[in-house]
């Protein structure tokens, strides 16, 4: 038995010699550049590739199965004058003997100096066209064993198909990548991206193992013109059996800088665990760590169904950032806003789900500045940009946040004030001065005020309640909307609120599908204090009240003057318990009947304002001029009708008002202001005309109107005297008869 193993060794002995001699005969005797023709022509027929082995081929045999190839270059048999790739160096070697059992061992694995060219001409054709398609197919028909359909196969080709399904083994030492650059180009769509100085290093390859690997490149895009520089590392493990793909520690960072950042740089980094099972087809990305600048957060991704739609889920956690810093550290401009200091305080936290085309922001916590919201974000459609908002919050200041008065405002604003102070100066202080001129400034701005093409492709259903709303300087109390635009049709379905003790509600269109926009509105106010709305720092409002306005109105355009200039539409108002500020119409009054009687008033004005129970009447707007025939006031020992315009467009009034007076009702009445009998049931005439700011202040003792009602009085008083001398004397016929001549 000794001697059979010694006979056996040193038979493999002896055969192990052989192959030593036979491998170092093959690499020293045979020379692979010798076959160079045969081996561009095998690329050809086998995959349709113009090789092009311009520099030398190393190899070795045994005990590694070893490779160099130097300067080489590749292309598609259809376009083999432009290569799609060419190549430096590449070196690799192999064991052999692991190789029998479908094992590959390698040492270390090095590419420098790989060029990817890839280009699209005009007509989107690619140079690597064709490449893999083999362009012979072998076939034979003589000695192809015949298949009946009761054979079964043997054990050599089951054998076989079971080792076909047993993946290789891999183990290798090491993969470098050094100067890699891939450029493409699309002359179709002009479209040019460069991926330059691309480096990879890895350890040691083994399945199951962490394999160390880091790669790094410089990226360049021409639409838009961006630059970039990015950066991973993390230790990555696989199990091919299982389908299992994880990258651990994960870091990504770099920087991006270009047209859309304004000539800003990005400073960017992600870290966490990556995941990826394709048997169970879900992706993670657990412990996710992400800083952009100031931005940081923190979160967690996991994606379901990859084979299938794909579903996100997931957290997300933005902590507290000064948007506004954040955003100009990246290029990106902020409209002028009238509160410069808006956007420093935000913070997010919220949970996502999503699929390819959609994202939703659930149980969303989100801090704006002085507000807080949460709810629900959508975006339903990223094709459509279609958004889904259902918001509740605490307050919010609107005013900070719109855009600051456009200067065509502020110049109509500045001319029409200085016409008002005018009127205000010209009028006094008693009234006792020539009735104002009707204003001629326009009181709006003609700058545009919605955005057109974006309201057209908008697509947006909004939900949304708040405590407190600031708009226009009101405070307006448990505020809530419901809206909708799609195709161009904006739709305010409700809107709804309390200001002070008053309370309003309101339904509204804007229809952008023609070329000029419409809009429509139907509102109805409540008991709304009418004082806010009209005053002004510099000015006190000319007129207070509770207001309740039923209004249906329609418009178009898109200025406020092309607002007004198109309005048209009814109304209805009641104004209770109201105020014309620093208007003593009762003192207008008294000065008028002093003047009947022939008197000087002997006190002084008792008041600058007058009240009024109630101010009623309706409104039929035509192209911004609301005419208001049936003005009816209840006024303390007054009784009040008129009718006239208030043209919007100048926010002038134009009134003609009729007033009957009981006169001073005091315990001390003026003397002069007495109204004895033939004064009652006399209506005395008012005219109000000027800027509407004016109120009260605009209206005077219509002296036309007044010589009429002294002529009227004149013809009771001789009336009195027929009726007194003559008596019984004449008939009633003909008494009624001088009568009625004294009266003409």
């Amino acid at each position: 038995m000794k001697a059979l193993g010694k006979i056996i060794g040193l038979f493999f002995l002896g055969l192990l010699l052989i192959i030593v001699a036979l491998g170092f005969a093959l690499t020293h005797l045979f020379d692979p550049n010798d076959y160079k023709d045969e081996i561009r022509q095998l690329a050809r027929d086998k995959a349709s590739l113009e090789l092009t082995l311009k520099g030398d081929i190393g190899w070795s045999l045994f005990p590694w199965l070893g490779l160099e190839l130097t300067d080489a270059s590749l292309a598609s048999l259809s376009t083999p004058d432009q290569p799609f790739a060419d190549l430096r160096l590449l070196g690799l070697s192999v064991r052999v003997l692991p190789l029998l059992r479908k094992e590959v061992q390698m040492s270390d694995i090095r590419i420098d100096g790989l060029n990817l060219n890839l280009q699209r001409d005009e007509k989107g054709r690619s140079n690597w066209e064709n490449v893999g398609k083999p362009t012979t197919v072998a076939t034979s028909t003589t000695d192809t064993p015949a298949v009946t359909g009761d054979s079964a196969p043997t054990e050599s080709t089951t054998t076989a198909a079971e080792s076909r399904s047993q993946p290789l083994k891999l183990d290798i030492d090491s993969l470098i990548v050094n100067s890699a650059r891939i450029d493409y180009r699309d002359a179709q769509k002009g479209q040019q991206f460069s991926a330059e100085s691309i480096q990879l290093t890895t350890g040691a390859i083994r399945e199951g193992a962490g394999i160390p690997i880091k790669i790094s490149a410089f990226f360049g895009l021409n639409k838009p013109v961006l630059r970039a520089r990015s950066e991973l590392q993390g230790e990555l493990r696989f199990d091919r059996a299982l389908k299992r793909y994880q990258l651990e520690d994960a870091k990504l960072s770099g920087e991006v800088s270009g047209e859309p950042f304004d000539g800003q740089t990005l400073t960017y980094s992600a870290q966490g665990q990556l995941l990826v099972d394709l048997a169970a087809q879900v992706a993670e990305w657990n412990g996710l760590k992400l800083s952009a600048n100031q931005l940081r957060a923190l979160g967690e991704l996991k994606v379901r169904d990859l084979d299938k739609q794909p579903k996100l889920s997931g957290g997300l956690s933005i902590a507290p950032l000064n948007l506004r810093e954040f955003l100009s550290t990246i290029g990106q401009k902020l409209p002028p806003m009238n509160d410069e200091k808006t956007l420093s305080q935000f913070e997010l936290v919220t949970r996502l789900n999503g699929t390819t085309n959609s994202l939703t922001f659930e149980d969303l916590k989100l801090t704006l500045d002085d507000s807080h919201f949460s709810g629900q974000l959508a975006i339903a459609d990223f094709a459509k940009q279609a958004l889904r908002v259902q918001l509740k919050g605490d307050q919010l200041n609107l005013d900070r946040y719109l855009p600051a008065t456009a200067k065509d405002a502020k110049d109509a604003g500045a001319a029409r004030q200085a016409e008002v102070k005018a009127s205000v100066a010209s009028a006094g202080e008693s009234g006792s001065t020539p009735l104002p001129d009707a204003p001629t400034q326009q009181a709006w701005s003609s700058s545009e005020v919605l955005p057109i093409a974006t309201l057209r492709k908008l697509d947006v259903q909004l939900d949304l309640g708040l405590d407190q709303l600031t708009a226009q300087q009101q405070v307006i109390s448990r505020f809530s909307t419901k809206a909708q635009s799609k195709a161009g049709l904006l739709t305010l379905q409700d809107v709804r609120g309390n200001i002070g003790t008053g309370s309003f509600d309101a339904k509204a269109s804007i229809d952008v599908r023609p070329t000029v926009p419409l809009l429509s509105m139907q509102s109805n106010l409540r008991g709304i204090q009418l004082e806010p709305f009209l005053k002004k720092p510099d000015q006190p409002s000319p007129i207070k009240g509770l207001l309740d306005l039923n209004a249906s109105l329609s418009t178009r355009g898109n200025s406020q003057r092309a607002w007004v200039d198109g309005l048209n539409g009814d109304a209805s108002f009641l104004l209770n318990d109201g105020v014309l500020v620093d208007a003593n119409l009762e003192q207008q009054l008294c000065r008028g009947i002093a003047t009947l009687n022939r008197k000087a008033l002997s006190s002084d004005p008792r008041g600058k304002d007058t009240p009024f129970e109630a101010l009623q009447g309706s409104l039929t707007v035509r192209n911004g001029v609301a005419h208001n025939p049936d003005l009816k006031a209840r006024i303390p020992g007054l009784a009040v009708s008129g009718n006239g315009d208030v043209d919007l467009r100048i926010l002038g009034l134009d009134y003609r008002v009729g007033i009957t007076i009981t006169g001073d009702q005091r315990e001390m009445p003026d003397p002069a202001c007495q109204v004895n009998e033939r004064y009652v049931g006399i209506e005395w005439p008012v005219r109000c005309r000027g800027p509407l700011e004016m109120g009260g202040k605009a209206c005077r003792l219509d002296q036309d109107g007044l010589g009429k009602v002294a002529t009227k009085l004149a013809g009771n008083k001789l009336n009195e005297k027929i009726e007194e001398k003559l008596g019984d004397k004449v008939s009633p016929e003909l008494r009624d008869a001088l009568k009625g001549l004294f009266n003409r």
